[in-house]
């Protein structure tokens, strides 16, 4: 049963990061892609039916964490406390951001909450990858369960580091190149005119760039933390992941030089949630890793809740995850196409 939870676990963050990555992508391409206040009106446009909906998602995968694994949940809420707090800051300034712009006409409102836009879609990708980061580096968790840490000490790795250090900024910079690909491509997508030509033109080199800094980002992982490999091979199902989210990316340049923009999206959140469930494969059982001593590590086994609860907890969510399907599936059917040009004083 702790395996089924730790699945359902990794599927609905990967979910959250492929649907809540292009809103992100949107915003750091956001001041490149659009430079007029009707272009910048369009990209809001594009993520601003599903945009709140899609943070849903993580909000429920932090619930199934208190729910299966409270022990996890318990360590690592506690240990990052500070970033967390970021994070949530992060997240009210985006929204504050996308509902406030169009409130004033005045173009100094506007690019104020523009650049604000941007400023917190990017952060959040950074740290989005420093936190998958520091739960494949391993944290400092004691005998007792828990750790602490600063925001950063000296970027070196220890057996109490930082929330950043050398490993979690590359990830940091790998999973920002990867969401203002995904970014590139949904705009691509979803706009028309002058913001679609300038987010297609973005497409390739994005996507080479994920492709380079990907395999930095593999290297520093295979010396950080060598078994997720070893247990990839061990596990020969787990090529079907990779498979994944390599044909994704095949998926995306060809898709791109074909033009067919549904196919180019598809292919990036293959991608994403491919490699996402082959990262997530090569760490099962962890869910943290001590840096202090192995024994120390939270298992899905020993951090996880009782038999009981896991069973009926599996029949709730079941429901509970149907009912959220059916939504996406009529809300992304019912906002499906090109986004209508913006009319000033309505929308975003």
């Amino acid at each position: 049963m702790q395996t089924v939870w730790f699945t359902i676990l990794s599927v609905m963050l990967a979910v959250y990061v492929v649907l809540d990555g292009f809103d992100f992508g949107a915003g750091i391409l956001h001041l490149f892609v659009a430079k007029k206040d009707p272009e910048r009106r369009s990209v809001l446009a594009a993520i601003g039916p599903v945009w709140d909906g899609n943070e849903v998602w993580l909000l429920a995968s932090g619930g199934i964490l208190v729910f299966a694994f409270p022990k996890a949940y318990a360590a690592g809420f506690s240990g990052f406390y500070l970033p967390l707090m970021v994070v949530l800051w992060l997240l009210i300034l985006r929204g504050l951001s996308i509902e406030l712009r169009s409130h004033q006409p005045h173009p100094l409102w506007r690019s104020f909450w523009d650049g604000v836009f941007a400023f917190a879609s990017t952060l959040m990708a950074i740290f989005l990858g420093a936190a998958l980061g520091n739960v494949i580096r391993g944290v400092g968790l004691n005998n007792e369960g828990y750790f602490s840490g600063p925001l950063f000490t000296d970027f070196r790795l220890g057996p109490t580091p930082g929330v950043l250090d050398w490993y979690t900024v590359i990830v940091g910079i790998f999973t920002l190149v990867v969401l203002a690909a995904h970014g590139a491509v949904y705009l691509t997508w979803k706009t028309d005119g002058v913001v679609h030509d300038r987010s297609r033109r973005l497409i390739v080199p994005l996507w080479a760039a994920v492709v380079m800094i990907g395999i930095i980002a593999t290297i520093a992982t295979a010396s950080v933390r060598p078994e997720i490999y070893s247990n990839l091979i061990s596990r020969p199902w787990t090529f079907l992941l990779v498979l994944l989210f390599v044909a994704g990316i095949v998926v995306v340049f060809a898709g791109t030089a074909r033009r067919a923009e549904l196919a180019a999206f598809l292919g990036s959140a293959a991608f994403i949630a491919g490699l996402l469930a082959a990262t997530a494969a090569g760490f099962y059982p962890n869910i943290l890793i001590s840096r202090v001593d192995p024994a120390y590590n939270l298992t899905i086994y020993n951090a996880s809740a009782g038999a009981l609860g896991l069973r009926v907890g599996l029949a709730w969510w079941t429901i509970a995850i149907i009912l959220a399907i059916g939504y996406f599936t009529y809300l992304f059917r019912s906002f499906r196409g090109k986004v209508a040009p913006p009319t000033e004083g309505h929308g975003y």
